[in-house]
């Protein structure tokens, strides 16, 4: 058995090697999570780490794929072989839930309008302007899974309210202020100051937040997307946000990513980087120095149980199999 990391993933070769002492690993491109070309290197019983896999012909045969993420959106489970095994990891909640927190603060803030020089400190004291407070705003989540509430905890200390949909609690009731039915999202989008997205993308959530969701937001609201930007309508997120028909946005999440090394689209097919009220960033709120360590000693944890034969963490394919497990636990 070896271990082949595919894509991105072979940049954390450094990182997963020393947690699997023993274990060769092997390395390929992009490429291969769409071509044949590279499938005579991949044997039955391997494991492939790569958070994409799109194969119309159907992959090759091997034990286990390890998406080094949590989202499989880029993974196209029909084209896996039967036998073969999905696990994924999480570990971003921490830095995740920490950037909305920043970014929530940043905007009640604004830190840099706020900075002043030596030389003119008699006339910036005297024209200083109140900035905003999170404490008594309402945050909407929608999505309650361990981002959501991770982004709850840290907006609960900050005294803010805490609304979700129903559905999505679960047994944690208590971090939560309000509950609304799933059927009225627009309730609960309409009652938050801030609307955080920390669903997964699927059939049921693409689109969720279109024309009559923007419209249910308060004229002030803030909508923060860390999730996938799929969720919301493109093109009515930048009218409502160009025409003011929203306060702002807080985009981490695009409509378009590169494809590999030269490769520079355009985030979207509208100019939201230019909107005065739209604070961007490259899907980076999770990227942090501490985030690859803990994700790959999960893999490493998964790579030693499935030599030993033992059950996986995090399956996710076949779910039924991951369910059986599961309840027996």
């Amino acid at each position: 058995m070896k271990v082949v990391l595919i894509g991105d993933a072979a940049r954390q070769q450094a990182v997963l090697a020393p947690l699997i002492p023993g274990v060769e690993i092997a390395t390929l491109p992009r490429e291969a999570t769409a071509s044949a070309e590279f499938d005579s290197q991949i044997a039955p019983d391997d494991v492939v780490v790569s958070i994409r896999l799109k194969r119309p012909d159907g992959a090759p045969p091997f034990a286990l794929l390890h998406v080094p993420g949590a989202g499989l959106d880029g993974i196209d489970l029909a084209a896996l072989q039967p036998g073969c095994r999905v696990c994924n990891v999480f570990e971003h909640e921490i830095p995740i839930a920490e950037y909305v927190l920043h970014a929530m603060l940043s905007w009640e803030i604004r830190p840099d309008a706020m900075r002043f020089t030596a030389s003119g400190w008699g006339e910036a004291h005297r024209n200083r302007k109140p900035h905003g407070e999170l404490a008594g705003k309402t945050l909407g989540i929608i999505g309650f899974g361990r981002i959501g509430r991770a982004i709850a905890e840290r907006a609960r200390a900050f005294g803010m309210r805490i609304a979700t949909l129903d559905r999505s609690i679960g047994q944690y009731a208590a971090l939560v202020d309000e509950r609304v039915p799933p059927r009225e999202l627009r309730k609960l989008l309409g009652l938050s100051d801030y609307v955080a997205l920390a669903c997964p993308l699927s059939e049921s959530t693409r689109g969720l937040i279109g024309a009559a969701e923007l419209a249910a937001m308060k004229p002030s609201g803030v909508l923060i997307n860390v999730s996938r930007a799929e969720i919301v309508a493109e093109e009515l997120l930048y009218r409502a946000l160009a025409d003011g028909g929203i306060g702002g946005a807080i985009l981490d999440v695009w409509y378009r990513y590169p494809g590999g090394a030269g490769d520079d689209p355009e985030p979207s097919a509208f100019p939201f980087l230019d909107l005065p009220n739209v604070v961007a960033t490259p899907h980076s709120s999770a990227w942090t120095t501490a985030l690859p360590g803990r994700r790959y000693r999960v893999i490493a944890e998964n790579i030693r149980r499935l030599i030993a034969g033992e059950p996986l963490l995090n399956q996710v394919w076949p779910e039924a199999q991951a369910a059986s497990r599961k309840q027996a636990s």
